[in-house]
């Protein structure tokens, strides 16, 4: 990189450059100990991956990209999965649910694979599906095991490190809990060597230089055990802290929710002798009642409810704006976020670096740009496309769009047919139903019939801007200009079904000239345009 391209990182206003800065005065800009610069997401492998987990990788990424231009140290990111957690309940969306609850309490990875799939455990198939899912969006990451971490013995240090401050440790976790449950808090949960299970019990007595404690077993009788090779595992919040102390982590996100639980691990951080990690608490998607969305009460929209409709980039460019604003997350934002993340692309090549680096498509695509060979076609046009021209079939809408960028083809502007196929889905799914046509007024009338005469002295191969601006000047010779919204308004109300549109010339551009006058045709006449001609 460049000293230019490397000053211009330092002075952009883009969110994943302010949080880079920090971690370039954190390291005072020096190679760690370690030999990299560490990032880190988590993951419980207890069900699907979700949405969230795609937002704090990919915005994670964001900050690793911004990292690198301002900075020459080595960075990894580590996607850790919380695989050794104990099956807490028998999820809703797998198969074999009677096979599963007669292994609740025991870890992930001793749980078989509800699905009969080739892996050995529930964790190490749900551990896969992360991987898959994280690889079809081209994310470059290191995945761990938590299993694998405590079994190998790579976590041994820590644990003895946390077995030696055990009493300042509880003295710690225990005032945040209940009276019951503070009866029976240890940081340790053993696992259990006759039923296999993960044992929420009292620890008894600790001996740092044997490395050992002394539980309960669940029949009753005394156990002693080491704290190391897999024998135990931590509670969630001191296991946070252990991974933020065994890895020398030095960023990881979290929701606003968790603050509280990331403060207290920062605590046992510092009690072991380390310095916590950099970290950017998010704030939490809504639904559509603007209701804190939760995985376990599936009121949220899913990543493949997402990718029914819109594209990979489009979600990336929602989950770059505005990070610290809770905002919704259902259906009906899918259209805009495509159609802002397609302006953010058309932007970039004409921007200057400077103004570059605070696009959102220049943190999507990490500064490289891009061409989708969409033709300037927006998902609104789509969606209005599929409206008049009442039909799903996407080669019938393909003879409409070949207008507007000729020599497009599915097989040459992919991305465009993607685009189409999300259109039309959405449009079915969502928008057919609430279109309302309404009739035209007396003025109205007018207005119309100049815009159909206007049009027919317009030539067919005329450009959208210069059909935008006839549309523009029909209109002024029959409302006045405090009145000229209204007269896109009744386009979109009388032609469309809908109170917002696209711009004028370049749908007029799409659906033909022809087409549109004989809409106007048909609205003159009274007839219902919901209903093919």
């Amino acid at each position: 990189m460049s000293q230019i391209d490397r000053s211009l990182a330092e002075a952009a206003r883009a969110w994943p450059f302010e949080e880079a800065r920090k971690l370039i005065a954190r390291t005072e800009g020096k190679v760690p100990a370690k030999g990299y610069v560490l990032f880190e997401t988590g993951y419980g492998p207890s069900g699907l991956p979700h949405i969230g987990t795609f937002a704090e990788v990919v915005r994670t990424t964001m900050v690793r990209q911004a990292f690198r231009r301002l900075s020459d140290v080595p960075t990894r990111l580590f996607c850790f999965s919380d695989d050794m957690d104990g099956l807490r309940k028998v999820p809703d969306n797998v198969p074999n649910k009677e096979m599963l609850a007669a292994y609740l309490g025991k870890p992930l990875t001793s749980v078989p694979d509800p699905f009969g799939s080739e892996h050995p455990s529930f964790g190490a198939a749900n551990n896969a599906r992360l991987r898959a899912f994280l690889d079809s969006f081209g994310f470059e990451y290191e995945f761990q095991s938590s299993t694998d971490w405590y079994k190998s013995g790579r976590f041994d240090a820590m644990l003895l490190a946390m077995l030696r401050h055990y009493d300042e440790l509880q003295a710690v976790m225990l005032p945040t809990l209940g009276e019951e449950r503070r009866a029976t808090y240890s940081i340790f949960l053993p696992i259990s060597p006759r039923s296999g299970r993960v044992l929420q019990v009292p620890v008894i007595r600790t001996d740092p230089d044997a490395g050992t404690i002394v539980y309960r077993d669940e029949d009753g009788s005394l156990v002693e055990a080491p704290v190391t090779g897999g024998n135990v595992k931590l509670q969630w919040k001191a296991d946070w802290a252990g991974h933020w102390y065994a890895l020398d982590t030095d960023y990881e996100m979290y929701g606003k929710d968790l603050i509280p639980s990331a403060e207290l691990s920062a605590r046992i951080v510092r009690i072991l002798g380390k310095r916590p990690p950099d970290g950017f608490n998010y704030e939490l998607f809504l639904d559509q009642e603007g209701k804190k969305i939760s995985k376990s009460k599936g009121n949220g929209l899913s990543v493949e409810e997402w990718l029914r409709y819109g594209t990979p980039e489009s979600l990336a460019y929602y989950m770059f704006q505005s990070p610290r604003r809770a905002r919704r997350l259902y259906f009906d934002v899918i259209p805009r976020a495509i159609d802002d993340y397609l302006a953010s692309v058309e932007r970039m090549p004409g921007e200057e670096p400077a103004k570059a680096a605070d696009n959102p498509a220049w943190h999507i695509h990490d500064g490289k740009p891009v061409d989708h060979h969409s033709g300037g076609v927006s998902f609104g046009m789509l969606l209005n496309l599929a409206g008049v021209a009442h039909t799903e079939d996407k080669n019938v809408l393909w003879q409409y769009l070949r207008r507007y960028a000729p020599g497009a083809t599915p097989e040459n502007a992919p991305y465009l047919d993607r685009l189409l196929s999300g259109a039309v889905a959405y449009y079915e799914d969502f928008v057919k139903s609430s279109k309302k046509f309404r009739l035209p007024t007396t003025q109205e009338r007018a207005a119309l019939q100049d815009l159909a005469d206007t049009l027919r002295r317009i030539p067919d191969d005329e450009s959208a801007e210069f059909i935008q601006n006839e549309v523009y000047e029909a209109g002024k010779r029959h409302f006045s200009r405090e009145e000229l919204r209204q007269w896109f308004k009744t386009l979109y109300e009388v032609l469309l079904g809908s109170e917002q549109g696209p711009r004028m010339g370049a749908f007029i551009k799409l659906y033909g000239r022809d087409n549109v006058i004989r809409l106007i045709e048909r609205a003159l006449a009274g007839e219902d345009l919901g209903k093919a001609a």
